[in-house]
């Protein structure tokens, strides 16, 4: 196939079964839920799914795996003065502190805002998480160490003004509470509140600034054109409209939830127990270490993403590739998309229920010269009243052959859908898909990488 046959998007649709799982939760720890058709469903979240396909395409290709080995990549973080004071602590010599007072400084004086400095936990953090190529901080710290003399006299001037407009503040404030009190008592006040005035802050030297904007700019790293980033902060610091539109995966069936009383295990008391001289003594180490519940839930998932290529190639020329390389990458992305979409889970509670062990049921995949989301096929919930009652039976199945059915019914109107490939790992579903009457363009394959052209 050629690139002038392919169509814009790429539409990828999943049916997964889950046992006793809790991918995502809310801030109560409860399972996240909607309500579609008429009934609760439960969910995982699109940012779940995107972050857990972003990190398994990135750790393969960092590990040299995958259609994407050896390619730049990024990584999400508040961490990058913490990342670039190691950087020049480790590779260029500094003193851990003056390395990580400089590179945040540095950051700072670029537009980032940072946590509040009196708490340690959060003053060397920036306020946001910012999506940037992996290798941004070790850039950040070159830059610093190369001009080492010129960016350490704007930090110590930068650092100077930085404590007298504290000083000015703590004087307004204490100006302001000396007015409210009365007339005889603010005497002499007044000349201390004149003294007061605003302080402002160096800027950062040109070159600096636009050495930290380049370290930070998505450049070549293939996951931020797929996925997008948003930084506000810094209003000259291109954004990216990612190239992938991801839905919030929900249940086909009414939600099943369960309440998991569990009870954690003391080892130095029952150690003691067993060791104990008389049954007094083994008396007082009855009962459980620690007790609790938690949510879990099981159920038939639906979810669905759509990958722009059009938009893929437009971030990947906008860091600076040629038409050849564009075209190179943007197809090695785009397998390594539908690889992490198949294969990547969330990893919320993955060694109490193994959920990252999951595969999926049914894959469909197709092109066409639009998104096309198939979630109205679920909107009536499925019902698993066994089939020799007048159900549908089991939710996988059925969810299965909804799908299918829903797919076969659209492509008689749509003329753009074309290059249909399924996947299954149930062998009930491959039995399935003998039996169904299913269009002719449609192709079943036995791998994830066979899904695209």
């Amino acid at each position: 196939m050629t690139e002038s046959s392919r169509s814009q998007f790429l539409s990828l649709h999943l049916i997964e079964t889950l046992a006793a799982v809790l991918p995502v939760r809310d801030e109560n720890s409860q399972p996240k839920t909607l309500v579609f058709g008429g009934v609760e469903r439960h969910m995982i979240t699109s940012q779940a799914r995107r972050r857990a396909e972003r990190v398994h395409a990135r750790n393969r290709a960092n590990a040299g795996r995958g259609a994407l080995k050896g390619r730049s990549m990024g990584i999400r973080t508040r961490e990058w003065a913490l990342l670039a004071g190691r950087e020049l602590e480790s590779a260029h010599g500094w003193a851990r502190d003056r390395a990580l007072v400089t590179a945040r400084a540095v950051l700072e004086g670029t537009g980032l805002k940072f946590g509040d400095p009196k708490k340690k936990t959060v003053a060397n953090l920036t306020k946001v998480l910012i999506f940037a190529p992996s290798d941004a901080g070790a850039k950040v710290a070159q830059h610093i160490a190369d001009r080492a003399d010129e960016v350490g006299e704007w930090c110590d001037a930068y650092l100077d003004a930085q404590a007298r407009a504290e000083a000015a503040k703590k004087a307004r404030r204490g100006a302001g509470k000396k007015a409210a009190t009365p007339p005889e008592e603010a005497e002499g006040a007044t000349g201390e509140a004149a003294a007061t005035v605003a302080v402002e802050l160096p800027p950062l030297p040109k070159a600096t600034r636009d050495a930290v904007l380049l370290a930070l700019a998505p450049r070549d790293a293939v996951d931020i054109a797929l996925y997008g980033r948003f930084l506000a902060e810094i209003p000259d610091s291109p954004n990216v409209d990612g190239a992938v539109q991801t839905g919030h995966a929900f249940t086909v069936h009414e939600s099943e939830q369960i309440e998991d009383f569990y009870a954690a295990a003391d080892d130095a008391k029952l150690e003691r127990k067993r060791n104990a001289l008389d049954f007094l003594d083994a008396a007082d180490d009855a009962g459980a270490g620690m007790t609790g519940y938690q949510s879990l839930i099981s159920g038939t998932f639906y979810r669905h993403a759509v990958l722009d290529r059009v938009q893929l190639r437009t971030n990947l020329r906008a860091a600076g590739m040629d038409v050849a390389e564009t075209e190179e990458v943007a197809r090695q992305a785009e397998k390594e998309f539908v690889n992490s979409f198949v294969e990547a889970f969330p990893e919320a509670k993955k060694n109490s229920t193994a959920s990252t062990g999951s595969l999926p049921a049914l894959v469909l995949a197709f092109e066409g010269e639009r998104p096309y989301n198939y979630a109205s096929a679920f909107q009536k919930p499925v019902d698993e009243t066994p089939l020799s009652e007048g159900g549908e039976g089991p939710a996988g199945p059925a969810a299965a052959r909804r799908l299918l059915r829903h797919h076969t019914f659209v492509s008689r109107r749509r003329d753009d859908l074309r290059a249909v490939h399924v996947l299954t790992y149930d062998p009930e579903i491959d039995l399935l898909l003998e039996e169904l009457e299913l269009p002719e363009s449609l192709s079943v394959v036995e791998r994830a990488e066979a899904l695209i052209p």
